[in-house]
């Protein structure tokens, strides 16, 4: 039996442009990167008030990625979804759907370089 979650891993083209965009838009903390024994560059990013990790990989030597529409996507509580888009916006990455009112709060989207889908949730205080 598994204990604990310990992260989940994304595989990237352009290994740079995500990980500034996990750290300068979402504003995650790079916790650790090395090369693994195979030959792919991992980034270890943490999120604030959260023991698990994201793992950000590039490995060319697996092709090309392909992220298909609406497959998976990460979701990050923010305090402020309007403050938070206006700031997203700002730095190049507008919502791509949303907000959405729902019964605990809003909800939105946008999109990370790859094309992976990043969720948005304000709770309703």
């Amino acid at each position: 039996m598994v204990t604990k979650l310990l992260h989940t891993r994304y595989r990237v083209d352009d290994l740079a442009r995500t990980v500034k965009f996990y750290t300068e838009v979402l504003g995650l903390e790079e916790i650790r990167r090395h090369k693994s024994p195979r030959g792919s560059e991992l980034v270890f990013l943490k999120t604030p008030n959260s023991d698990e990790l994201i793992e950000i990989c590039s490995y060319p030597a697996s092709g090309p990625v392909t992220v298909g529409p609406d497959l998976t996507h990460l979701a990050f509580e923010v305090a402020d979804l309007e403050a938070f888009a206006k700031h997203a916006e700002s730095c190049g990455y507008p919502l791509s759907d949303g907000p959405t009112e729902s019964s605990s709060g809003r909800f939105a989207f946008i999109d990370a370089p790859e094309g992976y889908e990043i969720e948005l949730i304000e709770y309703r205080k």
